[in-house]
């Protein structure tokens, strides 16, 4: 029996430009994090080898304290191995990086930075396709069809890229062959890559990202334990959760009767998990002008409880009346401009772009004649 631990994409050193400044250095220490959780679960699973396939770090030249902090970490795990293969992020054109990295490599760690074959146990042979670039707009994985490895031993694949559809980067060309672990005889593909965990086959997997980065993929920062029990046989694989944040989108349907602040409430998460939430609200429906102010102003107040808490209204309409307008004035210049921008809002010879912008002015009018009246 072979078990080792599969993840990818750490991405260690991601700036998370678009985020708050106070939260970009907890979330890039988070990746840093995503080490020894790993090494915990292959210590729980019995697992004696961690890969990583590709973009172990998130640029080809990190600061040298990036890459030292993060072999250093890993050596503090041994007798655990970890493989690290260039992704596109971290690929072989960075010389420099994979150079610098040799120089300080801890005796646990082996960087697989050539197509060649691995011996990494008595009957189990590993083989890695490193990017040799970002895009290398070829199959890297071809070279594992000849592959000589030992008679009777585990064929076990290393690779990062794009299979079919399933690329981080859309602009990416498909690469890697569906089949390759059919046509090279592989036990197992660990691929890396795309951040949530995908089955291309029995055979082969994407493990996903330790710690997430976007709010694109639902499931949870996760890695994965295989187990082979020798050469010809079905991995087993289990999923296991290694992330210190997490990040979620929850959809909030709306109708114009409907208490919006009490909709949104419901589905926050348990206050005990707020801080390493990162929550995305994606509003849709219709409602009144005063229910749109209202959710705005809870997810105002309930902002500090979370790493981050936002707000998408985009397919949200607002619905407005003449009793909403009368709150705002009954007569005079704020009366006036209100009915301007319902008027505005609903005119049709308008594009939809102008029309939204009345919209969310008159929004912005009722919060702030309500805030003033309160």
């Amino acid at each position: 029996m072979f078990r080792f631990i599969h993840s990818s994409d750490l991405h260690i050193g991601k700036r998370f430009g678009n985020m708050p400044e106070d939260l970009r250095g907890r979330l890039r220490e988070a990746r840093h994090g995503a080490i020894s959780r790993l090494a915990e679960q292959a210590r729980v699973h019995g697992a004696s080898t961690i890969f990583l396939a590709g973009d172990t770090f998130d640029t080809e030249t990190p600061t040298p304290a990036m890459l030292r902090q993060a072999l250093a970490e890993m050596s503090q795990s041994a007798p655990l191995r970890w493989i690290l293969l260039p992704g596109n992020h971290d690929s072989l054109l960075a010389d420099q990086l994979w150079s610098a990295a040799g120089s300080v490599v801890p005796d646990n760690v082996i960087l697989a930075t050539r197509p060649e074959t691995l011996t990494i146990g008595a009957d189990v042979a590993l083989l890695p396709a490193p990017c040799t670039t970002r895009r290398p707009g070829r199959d890297l994985t071809e070279w594992m069809n000849s592959a000589a490895t030992p008679q009777g031993a585990i064929r076990l694949g290393l690779a990062h890229g794009a299979i079919q559809n399933f690329s981080e980067d859309s602009a990416a060309s498909d690469v890697i062959a569906p089949d390759r672990a059919t046509k090279a005889g592989l036990d197992y593909l660990a691929l890396g890559d795309w951040h949530g965990s995908v089955t291309i086959n029995e055979r082969s997997r994407y493990s996903g990202a330790p710690e997430p980065d976007r709010f694109k993929h639902e499931t949870p920062g996760q890695a994965l334990v295989v187990s082979i029990a020798g050469p010809g046989a079905l991995p087993e694989i289990v999923a296991v959760e290694t992330a210190s944040f997490s990040w979620k989108t929850a959809p909030l349907h709306l109708l114009s009767g409907d208490d919006s602040a009490a909709a949104f409430e419901a589905l926050l998460p348990p206050a005990d998990l707020r801080r390493q939430t990162l929550l995305r609200i994606v509003a849709s429906g219709r409602v009144r002008v005063s229910r749109r102010t209202a959710l705005e102003a809870a997810v105002a107040a309930a902002a500090p409880d979370y790493a981050y808490l936002e707000l998408q209204g985009d397919g949200l309409a607002t619905d407005c009346e003449s009793g909403d307008l009368d709150r705002i004035d009954r007569s005079g210049a704020l009366r006036e401009a209100a009915q301007a921008l319902l008027d505005e809002s609903a005119d049709e010879r308008r594009s939809t772009v102008e029309r939204d912008i009345s919209r969310e002015a008159l929004v912005r009018l009722f919060s702030y004649c309500e805030a003033m009246g309160s």
